[in-house]
């Protein structure tokens, strides 16, 4: 017996989480000098409250997970005798990463009959959620700990995150985009077309004139990268921009044939939206090519 255990930022909906047994650490954000836990299920904050702030002009920032917070929650699931399988937040994004490899060394001696895997996603956002949730199905076929892990090692790197951002100022403030990307991004009309490369990082790839002409540009590079026999859905998700999504969706339903149902759309929590900011729409599923 084994749980799966993630982070908030996957951005799924609570309701699949639950479904497929998935325990999630809630991380936090501050806003407006109130620090909140960014459970999926909305209890501290919704997202709709979150982007009206930064609507406003107000400042998010963000905070890992700290070791004993990680520790606390590998430890529920010890304690009644299964393994731990954590995928984690990407670690070139957030020292969540570090914080489980800490807890895991000291678990491992409190714990020596039991398995603890930690695995970096390389991921973030429903990217990330997608890893975990197609992760969560396998355990759920009846494979092992070890085939489980084995398979998302195998394929994180084949999660492909396709991004546009409204404003690029939430990412330079969080030290998530070099300073030239964002001078670029400031450009009259500009919008940056941006992605998690293979190693985990943000980088910008391109660059478009306008908001349709940067999502159009976003589903062109899917329809190059598609993997049709390797994806259940698409997942998409928005920092309180869901016409935009339903916009996006409809385009590809054109473009590749697909249907609906083959989409699972959620918005952006908290955590990640702190630094992609408002109006944000991000594309995810696996592809042939995710790049440097």
């Amino acid at each position: 017996m084994f749980r799966i255990i993630s982070d908030s930022c996957v951005d799924l909906p609570d309701v699949l989480a639950k479904e497929l047994d998935i325990q999630i650490l809630p991380l936090k954000v501050t806003i407006k000098g109130k620090e909140y836990s960014n459970f999926l299920d909305h209890r501290e904050i919704n997202p709709k409250q979150f982007y009206d702030l930064l609507r406003n002009k107000e400042t998010a920032t963000t905070a890992q997970a700290n070791p004993q917070e990680c520790i606390e929650i590998m430890e529920e699931v010890l304690k009644n005798g299964e393994d731990v399988l954590f995928i984690v937040f990407s670690s070139q994004l957030s020292g969540t990463y570090n914080s489980c490899l800490i807890a895991q060394k000291e678990l491992a001696e409190k714990y020596p009959d039991r398995k603890i895997i930690i695995l970096d996603s390389l991921s973030a956002s429903m990217g990330q959620g997608l890893l975990v949730v197609k992760a969560a199905q396998l355990k759920q076929s009846g494979k092992s700990i070890n085939e489980v892990a084995d398979f998302v090692e195998n394929t994180k790197k084949d999660i492909c995150h396709l991004f546009t951002v409204s404003d690029l100022g939430h990412l330079k403030r969080g030290g998530r985009l070099s300073n030239a990307s964002f001078i670029l991004g400031k450009l009259i009309n500009i919008k940056p077309l941006l992605h998690v490369s293979i190693d985990g990082k943000l980088k910008v790839y391109g660059k478009a004139r306008g908001r349709f002409k940067s999502l159009n540009d976003l589903i062109s590079r899917l329809e190059a990268t598609y993997d049709k026999d390797r994806n259940d859905q698409i997942y998409i998700s928005h920092g309180d921009s869901l016409q935009d999504a339903l916009y996006v969706r409809d385009q590809i339903i054109k473009k590749i044939g697909l249907t609906k149902e083959d989409f699972l759309i959620n918005e952006i929590g908290p955590v990640i939206g702190a630094h992609s900011g408002v109006d944000t729409i991000a594309i995810f599923y696996v592809g042939n090519e995710r790049t440097e």
